[in-house]
């Protein structure tokens, strides 16, 4: 079920909405926790009826795994790699089986083969929480939870169940058993929420028609100016389409008394790729800063060190979007630029600032290309057209065969929203505008226009919805 469907919109959530808003004020927190957590199964199961079976396998198995490390006074690393494991083997199996399979095929000559195996949706995500949480019961961060419901709701809360943000345990356990919603909070959840609404069904979806549009054509008609344009449509459209979720999962969290962390805080104005990565999918590199990074040694033991444990976690940053070598490839092509920045290239980018926003934008636009074409040879291709496109003018096709006004214009709304509108705005002027009946007025229309745009048109993709 995605926050964008009708089903989500209109019965679910107002029915666990108002119902936990009673349950809260009748019974309090408890009996609000026992709704919340049989509408996240249920909001889970609408689209992975088997595989829920597997979150809660996934939930019983941390569960007893974080009473155990914490009880346990000379075992503790044991059961540790031993709940590791277990998360491990799960994604492993689910996710990456297939590209391993194929991989040694490739390489040797084999002919394994593995039967077709679903990806349950979100394994990523709630993988990632669960072996955080037994990770910081043995660094004694937090105690362990000895309720498995607190810790399933935890886990399995549907905000940020299937694409994020990912949340640690640490950060969320006491608001689990005291949290207030007040009438402020909710309206602030409801204005994020519709904020996030329109970045995803009024901006990303109009990007992602252009960007399939120009994608879909063969690589033999590819000229440069279509290779250049269908990665500008997708650079947006992947941003406003993951960080429109992130925003109504954390609108979502707060009408229903709880904080997430930002996830997103505007990327794309970056003057670096190292800022680039403190400013994109936020949760996930400080996943992988606190629990790969910095347990690999960090920066702490000299140069060569630190470059290979960057290169770590960026072959995971890569491996964790998809069972692809593509995936792989993306990640490792945002590590290699990050030790670049290490260099004496870094200390010019700071003296350089309009170069390194170029510099930066430019990496991002070009390394969303593996991300988006999942065969290498056909992403290279893309690249060498973009990065030369006076070689590459003739072909079959126009761009504008494939985009159109509205598309132009909704490309240039993306680009002013990316941070630019926010920086020009006085503050003055953006303290009025906020919470004023101006803005209430405009958020009315754009749920009105998201609503409308809804019913009119089925075409609704969400590209981390595979994660």
């Amino acid at each position: 079920m995605l926050f964008s469907s009708v089903i989500f919109l209109w019965i679910f959530l107002p029915v666990v909405f108002i119902g936990s808003f009673i349950l809260d004020r009748i019974a309090g927190n408890k009996a609000a926790n026992v709704l919340l957590l049989v509408a996240s199964i249920f909001f889970y199961a609408w689209g992975e009826p088997v595989y829920v079976l597997l979150m809660l396998f996934s939930i019983a198995a941390n569960f007893i795994f974080g009473i155990i490390v914490a009880k346990s006074t000379g075992h503790k690393k044991i059961w540790l790699f031993a709940s590791v494991l277990v998360n491990l083997a799960l994604i492993m199996y689910f996710k990456y089986a297939a590209m391993l399979v194929g991989t040694v095929n490739t390489l040797f000559g084999a002919s394994f083969t593995i039967r077709e195996i679903a990806l349950p949706i979100g394994i990523s995500f709630f993988t990632f929480q669960a072996m955080s949480y037994v990770i910081d019961v043995y660094r004694g961060e937090c105690e362990a939870q000895k309720n498995v419901f607190k810790l399933a709701l935890y886990i399995s809360f549907f905000p940020q169940l299937i694409a994020g943000p990912i949340v640690k345990y640490k950060d969320i356990a006491e608001q689990i058993d005291n949290r207030k919603r007040t009438s402020t909070q909710t309206a602030l959840g409801i204005r994020r929420f519709v904020y996030g609404f329109a970045k995803k069904i009024l901006i990303a979806n109009t990007l992602a028609e252009a960007a399939d549009a120009l994608y879909q054509i063969g690589v033999d008609n590819i000229t440069g100016v279509i290779s250049i344009t269908a990665a500008l449509f997708y650079t947006f459209q992947i941003y406003y389409d993951f960080s429109g979720y992130s925003d109504m999962a954390i609108g979502l969290g707060k009408m229903f008394g709880f904080e997430f962390k930002e996830n997103f805080l505007y990327p794309y104005t970056s003057l670096s790729v190292r800022e680039f990565w403190r400013r994109w999918h936020v949760s996930l590199g400080s996943w992988f800063r606190d629990y790969v990074y910095i347990p690999l040694g960090g920066s702490r033991r000299g140069i060569r060190r630190t470059c290979i444990n960057l290169l770590i976690v960026f072959f995971l940053t890569g491996l964790w979007h998809g069972a692809s070598w593509s995936f792989v490839l993306w990640g490792l092509f945002h590590g290699t630029f990050l030790l670049m920045e290490r260099t004496p290239f870094g200390k010019f980018l700071d003296k350089h600032k309009a170069f390194g926003w170029v510099y930066t934008c430019l990496v991002a636009h070009v390394g969303w290309v593996f991300f988006r074409v999942e065969d290498i040879k056909t992403a290279v291709i893309h690249i060498i057209r973009m990065l030369l496109p006076w070689r590459y003018t003739t072909g079959r096709y126009s761009v504008w065969e494939f985009v159109n006004n509205r598309m132009v214009f909704t490309l240039v709304i993306a680009v002013l929203g990316m941070g630019v509108i926010q920086r020009l705005v006085p503050e003055k002027l953006a303290k009025k505008w906020k919470y004023s009946a101006v803005e209430i007025a405009f958020c009315t229309v754009l749920l009105v226009l998201c609503i409308s745009s809804l019913a009119a048109n089925t075409y609704n993709p969400f590209i981390y919805f595979r994660f």
